[in-house]
């Protein structure tokens, strides 16, 4: 009998992450949801049925997330799958955006990022296998009014190609999925005239679900494709080939 295969998804209280510790915990993997939000992250453990753990982490903060990584390692002894979704917007014109609405959009979604992938690398690396799944955006190819939101999305990108390279050799592959416009509590907040012009830019004319993310980051962390790496997977229907109108 395989032994049970381990994952740790960041952002994993509520939303998309949310989505993807439901789907990978009905794969049979064994769940670490990481969140700052505690309160969130104890509703998740009643919600989900199965194998499924919750620990409160800023990825921010360097020592916290050597300490997790300690934690998991000590506890499970091995860590198979990485997956890289906690990120915030602070949406503004960039000659409206503040310094701290940049520092604090960069130090989250992609400083975070960086840590946690520094430290799975280490892990991994050792093992002599792994994988990690990256949540970049389809906005990495450019949203007005999102100059930090995009740029940071860009750098997950960039370091998701830099550690296939890195990597590879050690047996594991680095991807990331790109997701598009999403119904999630996020966008169920825009004003209804807003999401409507949004959704009539789509190509498909509709909203992906977060099943619809986690569908893709399961796909990439199959044992089943491990031969591919330094991907870019967008969900979103199909909006990053054009507008669409």
């Amino acid at each position: 009998m395989s032994k049970q295969r381990i994952a740790v998804v960041t952002g994993g209280a509520k939303g998309i992450g949310k989505a993807i510790a439901e789907r990978f915990v009905a794969e049979g993997y064994f769940i670490i949801a990481v969140d700052v939000d505690e309160e969130s992250g104890k509703k998740l453990i009643t919600e989900v049925k199965g194998s499924i753990q919750f620990l409160k982490a800023d990825i921010c903060n360097e020592k916290e997330v050597v300490s997790l990584f300690e934690n998991i390692k000590n506890e499970h002894r091995c860590i198979d799958v990485v997956i890289n979704n906690a990120g915030i917007i602070r949406d503004n014109m960039i000659w409206n955006m503040s310094v701290e609405d940049y520092d604090l959009v960069m130090n989250v979604n992609l400083k975070g990022a960086w840590l946690m992938c520094r430290e799975a690398a280490k892990v991994m690396r050792q093992q002599n296998s792994g994988c990690i799944v990256n949540i970049a955006s389809r906005a990495w190819l450019g949203n007005r009014g999102q100059s930090n939101y995009s740029a940071s999305k860009a750098g997950i990108v960039g370091l998701t190609r830099v550690l296939a390279l890195e990597l590879g050799k050690y047996n594991v592959c680095v991807n990331a999925v790109a997701p598009g416009l999403i119904d999630t509590p996020l966008t169920q907040k825009l004003e209804k005239e807003v999401l409507q012009k949004l959704i009539d830019a789509q190509p498909t004319k509709a909203m992906g679900s977060p099943e619809d993310v986690a569908n893709a980051v399961a796909f990439l962390a199959d044992e089943g494709t491990k031969f591919i790496t330094g991907q870019i997977l967008y969900v979103d229907g199909g909006k990053s080939i054009g507008a669409g109108i």
